[in-house]
């Protein structure tokens, strides 16, 4: 049984860091291959995507990987370490290290290697999450360009909403990090994926894109193909039941859809097991032998049922694409009232998985 199975395109990968690159020709490029590479494998990613200046992981068990794997490209931990062993390590690694904490500033004085690590120092202008606050960041700056562990000192923020271009508060974000920085004549980094395609004067020494590298667009008006993007993950499986239903006929768990008139239901192999959202709701778009149609009832653990009545020759054995390749994952997502970056993240391991577009 090949079903289901899911599809990573590294021609696609390459295709997407190109689109980067002309939207951003000035800028250096660190990508961003967390997560697994974002559900499309670390190292198979990374690979694809050699042509970056740079990685960005957000553990230190992601960077070492990549170095096991051979990648000798500069690799910064986004969150930074939590310890001096951690520390230690990234030095022996030639990890690059945000810096987003007091903590962390405290933990490079006392580091006792000189000269031995590239530290990010990331300024928090108005996410919230990680970064040094604009009011005690000269003091932050200044205690890590005495310490004698740094060798290089570059900064960083991180845009919360630049998806939206008419929302003042990037703009805000924007005129905070150059305020604190434009002085320091230091490399400095702010756009993500976001940034990088809707605001230009984000498009510094350093552009830090991540989703669009994978083929989704992150602006909700503006879709992956106007960008010029290609989905690297085609989640796919086949139907293994056609069902005949009368009018009042319910399916599945909960009798969650009912046929509003003599229907026909298909079975594909596929559920949560996989990473298909249990909650996907009726209605949720399909594609069957590429022709698109719709989720009827609750999604199980190992089947999805999908309404064909209005495609009369389904059969057995037809190909079901839940995203990826003719339909996007933005918006399978927006059905779900999630965002595209947690359906690549979430597709199970039992998937089969088939990696095509390698570099020949």
């Amino acid at each position: 049984m090949d079903f289901p199975s899911v599809t990573i395109d590294l021609a696609a990968l390459r295709n997407n860091l190109g689109v980067v690159r002309r939207l951003a020709p000035d800028s250096r490029l660190l990508a961003a291959v967390k997560a697994d590479g974002y559900g499309h494998g670390l190292i198979e990613s990374a690979r694809a995507l050699s042509d970056a200046d740079a990685f960005g992981v957000a553990r230190i068990g992601e960077a070492l990987a990549l170095r096991e794997a051979g990648v000798a490209h500069p690799i910064l931990l986004l969150e930074g370490v939590f310890s001096a062993q951690d520390l230690a390590e990234a030095a022996a690694f030639h990890l690059d290290v945000a810096v987003c904490s007091f903590e962390q500033v405290a933990m490079l004085e006392s580091f006792a290697a000189p000269r031995s690590l590239a530290v990010w120092l990331k300024i928090d202008t108005g996410m919230n999450r990680l970064g040094i606050s604009p009011d005690r960041f000269v003091d932050a700056h200044s205690r890590v360009s005495r310490s004698p562990a740094v060798r290089t000192l570059r900064v960083m923020t991180h845009l919360a909403c630049a998806e939206r271009l008419d929302d003042p508060f990037t703009s805000r974000q924007l005129a905070a990090f150059d305020e604190a920085t434009r002085s320091l004549g230091l490399e400095r980094s702010i756009a993500n994926s976001a940034g990088v395609i809707g605001w230009p004067q984000a498009r510094l020494e350093w552009v830090r894109p991540g989703i669009m590298l994978y083929g989704v667009s992150p602006m909700p008006h503006t879709s992956a193909a106007e960008l010029g993007l290609r989905p690297a993950m085609t989640l796919r499986t086949r139907v293994i039941a056609v069902r005949a239903l009368r009018e009042g006929d319910s399916v599945g768990y909960g009798c969650a859809w009912r046929a509003q008139r003599k229907s026909r239901v298909a079975i594909a192999a596929i559920g949560y097991g996989d990473g298909y959202p249990r909650t996907m709701p009726n209605g949720a778009p399909v594609l069957v032998g590429g022709r698109e149609a719709s989720i009827a009832g609750r999604v199980s653990m190992d089947l999805t049922a999908i309404d064909v009545t209005d495609l009369p020759d389904v059969a057995v054995g037809e190909e079901v694409v839940l995203f990826g390749a003719g339909l996007p994952v933005e918006r399978v997502a927006a059905s779900v009232g999630t965002i595209g970056y947690e359906l690549l993240c979430r597709v199970t391991p039992r998937v089969r998985r088939e990696v095509i577009g390698a570099a020949s």
